[in-house]
């Protein structure tokens, strides 16, 4: 027996599915979140994560319940272009571990956090600790931009920096030291502040180090920062 195709833009899934996009307190509350295109589905999947309702165009071939597209579309941030999405339950780890955790404190930019998972996820990053005013790692823009990352690096929230495991090095312009120029040991975690305003004084002060990365320009944005400061610390403390 073939699946009934949703025909209805008010049909229980597809409001379900707007919540999740548009409202972090919606996925806070429900704990779930909204992954959409064949890539991230497929990159889920690759990690053993089911979901909790799956969708497809009427007609793709694709599995999950048929969709008319023009419904789908119209759920979806990717448009017309669109095939299929999913919701998944958000998954939380207890404590942040290492050997190389990332924290970010106010990175605000959803784009700039899902691009960190993904850096973390290249450079052998063992966690993503979310910090106060940083955006949701499982909202729709971090989500897309973590390239599937969100399924395979495992995500904290902490209010505390001194719970991070190992050697804590703070990413800041103003520092004397760069990063080539630390001692490190096997388990470090590196803090990440905004782009603008960089990490607040206290967690700097706080630090086991506070090290720069030397460029010719005045900055980088967080996702880039953070890139280029995974790739030094792998290879400073391997």
């Amino acid at each position: 027996m073939f699946p009934v195709t949703i025909t209805s833009s008010h049909n229980e899934k597809l409001k379900e599915i707007r919540k999740l996009r548009a409202r972090r307190r919606e996925r806070e509350r429900d704990d779930r979140f909204v992954a959409e295109g064949e890539d991230l589905l497929d990159a889920a999947d690759a990690a053993g994560w089911e979901p909790v309702e799956r969708l497809c165009a009427a007609g793709s071939g694709l599995p999950g319940d048929p969709v008319l597209p023009e419904l789908l579309a119209e759920v979806s941030g990717l448009g017309s272009g669109v095939r299929t999405l999913a919701v998944y339950e958000a998954r939380w780890a207890a404590h942040p571990v290492g050997p190389l955790c990332v924290y970010l404190h106010g990175v605000r930019d959803p784009g700039n956090v899902g691009a960190i998972l993904r850096s973390a996820e290249a450079f052998g990053g063992s966690c993503v600790a979310v910090g106060p005013k940083t955006a949701d790692p499982y909202g729709p823009k971090a989500v897309r931009a973590s390239m599937g990352a969100i399924f395979n690096v495992p995500v904290v929230r902490l209010d505390d920096a001194s719970q991070l495991p190992g050697q804590t090095v703070a990413l800041d312009a103003a520092a004397e030291a760069q990063l080539a120029d630390l001692a490190l040991e096997d388990e470090v975690s590196l803090l990440v502040g905004a782009e603008r305003d960089g990490l607040p004084p206290e967690l700097v002060a706080g630090a086991d180090h506070a090290a720069r990365i030397p460029i010719a320009t005045h900055s980088l944005n967080a996702a880039m920062a953070a890139t280029v400061a995974l790739y030094e610390l792998r290879r400073i403390t391997r």
